[in-house]
């Protein structure tokens, strides 16, 4: 029973302060080089680009007024009848308004156009 203890390298000691003694401060460099280029590759390929559609969004949501249609994570299209603080009142029917909270927009189809000034020149 004795053997067969001694020969499993988990419950054997630490090895004797001999032969490897000089390359465990290499072992460690390389693993810390390891988990850096790691978190590198994580930040870039997921947290970056995550940022970056939280951001557009916010924006999106934040630009948001009345006369815009746009989709809700539903699916339920419509144009934007009012805009409070965290609600959106969506007409999607001559005579049905629905109200969903801002986060419930998920994209905006087509933006209400600005009402041109009488100052500015006609495109003809």
């Amino acid at each position: 029973m004795n053997s067969v203890v001694q020969s499993l390298p988990l419950l054997m000691g630490a090895p004797e302060a001999g032969g490897a003694a000089g390359g465990g401060g290499g072992q460690l460099v390389t693993t810390f080089v390891t988990f850096g280029l790691v978190i590198v590759v994580f930040y870039f390929l997921i947290i970056r680009p995550q940022n970056k559609k939280q951001r557009q969004t916010k924006d999106m949501l934040a630009q948001l007024k009345k006369g815009d249609k746009v989709a809700t994570v539903g699916g339920i299209r419509g144009v934007v009848v009012s805009v409070k603080d965290q609600v959106v009142v969506v007409k999607v029917d001559e005579n049905t308004k629905l109200e969903f909270s801002k986060s419930a927009i998920s994209t905006v189809l087509e933006q209400r156009q600005e009402e041109v000034s009488k100052d500015a020149p006609k495109l003809e």
